[in-house]
């Protein structure tokens, strides 16, 4: 039987590296990554803004990583990311919600499953891009974000199973309200807490 083939670990790239017909791997990532409202950018811009505010953002994301960030400390970190405008037309806002279901953690060095499903992260993250008026709408401006921040910990106890979350559910578990600027020390709190906090059950 062959040998397993063993994890990539992926390199940083610059932007400079060239590509056919004059273009670099900078216009590539233009091409792709410029619709910061729609819903999978949007999501990964959250995580990086969590990045940048942790100091993490100087590495490659693992996209099979069990969590989304992980702070220079070690602080493993989830990130939920909702909106209420959309990139498509729409009929009214949306109302955000944020999945929070447990799931089967993948193990990029062993190449196998957790045995069960589970919220693999520390703290989670909830970024929340609040504004709503198309005509103004912009991801680069910090203002236009809120972020919640709460300990896994209190999730597991207070969500159990629930796969999803709204603003009211977050807001009745008393999760952190912050901007970014107050993000990377409620992170912390969050983390604090956790690791005194017992498990139990309450549904929201």
């Amino acid at each position: 039987m062959a040998a397993s083939l063993g994890q990539i670990i992926p390199e940083r790239r610059t932007g400079d590296e060239s590509l056919p017909e004059g273009a670099t791997l900078l216009h590539f990532w233009q091409w792709m990554g410029s619709d910061l409202v729609s819903n999978a950018l949007r999501g990964a811009f959250g995580e990086y803004l969590v990045a940048l505010a942790v100091g993490a953002a100087d590495k490659v994301q693992e996209e099979w990583a069990p969590y989304d960030v992980r702070s220079p400390d070690g602080i493993r970190i989830e990130v939920k990311t909702s909106g209420y405008i959309q990139t498509w037309q729409q009929q009214t806002l949306s109302t955000p919600r944020f999945g929070i279901g447990k799931s089967y953690a993948w193990n990029n060095e062993t190449g196998t499953f957790s045995p069960a499903p589970q919220r693999s992260a520390e703290v989670y993250v909830f970024c929340l891009h609040h504004h709503k008026d198309q005509d103004t709408i912009n991801p680069l401006d910090l203002s236009q974000w809120t972020f919640y921040i709460l300990p896994t910990a209190t999730l597991d106890r207070m969500a159990g199973d629930q796969k999803g979350i709204g603003i009211g559910g977050l807001e009745r578990i008393a999760a952190q309200r912050v901007s970014y600027d107050g993000l990377c020390q409620a992170i912390r709190t969050a983390y604090n807490e956790g690791q005194s906090t017992s498990n139990g059950n309450t549904e929201l």
